[in-house]
């Protein structure tokens, strides 16, 4: 097994890659649901290999509650200390407690009040921050609770989700909207665990939501890969690394050809577990030798 792409030997993916680490101009950062890591055709494992400026964090469902704590990455109202946005959320993202201190905010409003305002934690918050996950479990044989720190993840100033959602405007869109993108966060797993994570962890919302959108070819509208080894809930959902891929080339980034290689391999991967399969189907199909 290859310690680094997580392939048996004969279909390691390393060596399959033209060039070193591409040194992508634009971040990214890809939240990985805890169940997809291992799965044989996750795609994140090609851009761990092929991108130099990427962050894996893994996020696991909430079973009980999670605590959030966020601060900016630059005030000059707020103690090392201090969080000036706390909140509890539930099972699927329901918010059980919302608190927010600092800049003449209202202590206990909601996320919607709190992104209406447009008041200083806003602002502050807009120039980047830092947020904390905590997942809380009941403790066994007594009332209590307990806690413990899952992630903690820096959001630079120039964040956005790509991730499609009521409030995504398209990536070209987007990037008017902006100076400049520098950071882009991808949801990793199955479009339903991808729309759990979404909704738990609600501090998403305070990034731009953009969408990769229409991207027409001459033969129609672009297909998968994935569409030949694993379901797709709907037309025109891309794996998270075709994703990455698709984002980093709408924000600009320079190095097309060693973009391009990196589909080059996502391909060959999908390409083994396609004849895997069908090896599989025809060892079924095969008729047993009768017993001497």
């Amino acid at each position: 097994m290859c310690p680094t792409c997580s392939k048996p030997t004969r279909l390691c993916l390393c060596t399959r890659f033209k060039t070193p680490k591409l040194i992508n101009a634009v971040a990214v950062t890809v939240l990985q649901h805890s169940l997809e890591k291992n799965h044989p055709l996750n795609s994140t494992r090609i851009a761990s290999i092929a991108l130099q400026n990427l962050t894996v964090i893994p996020v696991s469902d909430v079973n009980f509650q999670a605590r959030f704590s966020i601060r900016p990455l630059y005030s000059s109202d707020l103690e090392p200390s201090e969080n000036p946005v706390d909140f509890t959320i539930e099972k699927y993202g329901k918010i059980k407690s919302f608190r927010v201190t600092g800049n003449g905010s209202p202590p206990e409003c909601d996320l919607d009040q709190l992104l209406a305002s447009r008041n200083g934690v806003v602002d502050d918050l807009g120039k980047g921050f830092v947020v904390k996950k905590f997942q809380i479990k009941e403790l066994n044989g007594s009332n209590g609770f307990g806690d413990r720190e899952e992630f903690e993840i820096t959001v630079p100033e120039g964040s956005v989700l790509l991730f499609p959602s009521e409030k995504s405007v398209g990536i070209e869109e987007g990037m008017m909207r902006r100076c400049e993108v520098k950071n882009l966060i991808v949801l990793d797993g199955t479009w339903a665990k991808a729309k759990r994570m979404y909704r738990e962890n609600p501090w998403l919302e305070l990034l731009p939501h953009v969408e990769l959108v229409d991207m027409e070819e001459e033969e129609g509208r672009r297909q998968s890969l994935y569409g030949e080894v694993r379901l797709q809930p709907k037309e025109g959902c891309l794996s998270t690394i075709e994703s990455i891929v698709w984002g980093l080339k709408a924000v600009g980034e320079r190095d097309l050809e060693g973009l391009d290689g990196v589909l080059h391999v996502f391909a060959s991967m999908v390409g083994d577990q396609r004849r895997c399969k069908e090896e599989r189907l025809q060892a079924l199909a095969m008729p047993s030798l009768p017993q001497p």
